[in-house]
């Protein structure tokens, strides 16, 4: 019997990919590759267990030559991130799994963290608010739509283990689906951050139920065209994920 094909960020996860496969600066291309790269990963972008795109294909969205691609693959391969495959499936595999929820490890990470939590909170709240409202003021392709709840229904099916994830994805895809780069980009980089610091708590089956009830309020209202009812939406829901970090931390 044949090995079943594995899949790659391009047959699942464009939007949410395009906000971490971006064009990297020329002065640093191998130490940004390898932090494009890791927030994928991280981001949940690309699970583990699933491939990378092929090479060419993913040296090519990044901006850099296929020998710093290489660099960077071997870097993360040698941490423990991924693997390399040869064969007619072969390819880069996500190998990383997220550490287990600890109090102290969120801690360390949030001494280490530039800046407050608060500023962190604030500027999240700024970004997914102002995703939410735009979307809603000029409505969604029937496309777009489909997209949406698709995402939607990945983070509500997801199990206890892939919920962060799926969760991300849908929050990335939400800032994706605006067309606007900077703001995908700077969504991705602020949820990289808050995602070291929900990795490291555990999850609370009726903190799920909540979550996909204040998901689906945020999804309705983008598509009633209701900006108000989505800004009130998407800042109950992030005011309820910043209680539970501070209550976790505190």
């Amino acid at each position: 019997m044949s090995e079943p094909e594995a899949r790659s960020t391009g047959e699942f996860g464009e939007p949410a990919a395009d906000a971490v496969f971006r064009t990297v600066r020329a002065g640093n291309a191998f130490e940004e590759t390898v932090e494009r790269l890791l927030s994928a990963i991280k981001l949940g972008v690309v699970a583990r267990g699933e491939r990378f795109p092929p090479e060419r294909e993913l040296a090519g969205r990044l901006g850099v030559s296929r020998i710093t691609l290489r660099e960077a693959i071997r870097a993360l391969q040698e941490s423990g991130y991924v693997e390399s495959r040869r064969g007619r499936f072969g390819g880069t595999f996500v190998t990383y799994v997220p550490p287990r929820p600890s109090k102290a490890e969120a801690q360390r990470l949030l001494a280490r963290m530039d800046g407050s939590l608060d500023d962190l909170f604030v500027f999240r709240e700024a970004l997914e608010v102002g995703a939410a409202v735009r979307l809603a003021g000029v409505g969604l392709t029937a496309e777009q739509e489909e997209l949406l709840l698709t995402r939607l229904a990945e983070v509500d099916a997801a199990s206890t283990d892939d919920y962060r994830r799926c969760d991300t994805v849908f929050h990335l895809t939400l800032a994706e689906l605006t067309g606007s780069p900077s703001l995908s980009s700077a969504l991705a980089d602020t949820r990289m951050r808050i995602n070291d610091l929900l990795n490291a708590m555990p999850i609370l089956a009726r903190n799920l139920e909540h979550s996909s009830r204040q998901h689906r309020a945020i999804v309705d209202a983008i598509r009633a065209r209701e900006p108000d009812t989505a800004r009130r939406a998407v800042a109950e829901h992030l005011d309820g994920t910043a209680a539970l970090l501070r209550a976790f931390l505190g």
